[in-house]
C-alpha cells in the first residue's frame, strides 16, 4: 500500500513561478466564517505578486485572490478535481 501524498501548498514566489511556468492546476482555498478552509476555485496561475495571485479558471475567466488570506495547493493526478 502506497503512503497517501500530502497536498503541496504553494507559499514561496519560486513555487508560484514554477506552477505558472509548468501550467500545473491549482486549487484555491479560503477560510469560512467558522475558520474552516473551503475550496473556492481552481485553475492555472497566470500572474503573482506579494499581494495577489491571478488564476485563469478552467472556463477561461480570471479570478484575483488576496495572497494573505488564500491558500493555494497543487492538484496532483492522485487528487480528485
Amino acid at each position: 500500500m502506497e503512503p497517501k501524498k500530502t497536498p503541496r501548498v504553494l507559499q514561496k514566489n519560486i513555487e508560484f513561478f514554477t506552477a505558472a511556468l509548468s501550467q500545473h492546476l491549482v486549487s484555491v482555498w479560503q477560510e469560512d466564517p467558522t475558520g474552516v478552509y473551503c475550496e473556492i476555485g481552481s485553475g492555472y496561475i497566470e500572474l503573482f505578486s506579494s499581494e495577489m495571485i491571478r488564476v485563469r479558471n478552467q472556463d477561461g475567466t480570471q479570478s484575483h485572490y488576496d495572497r494573505n488570506i488564500t491558500m493555494f495547493q497543487l492538484i496532483t493526478k492522485d487528487q480528485p478535481i
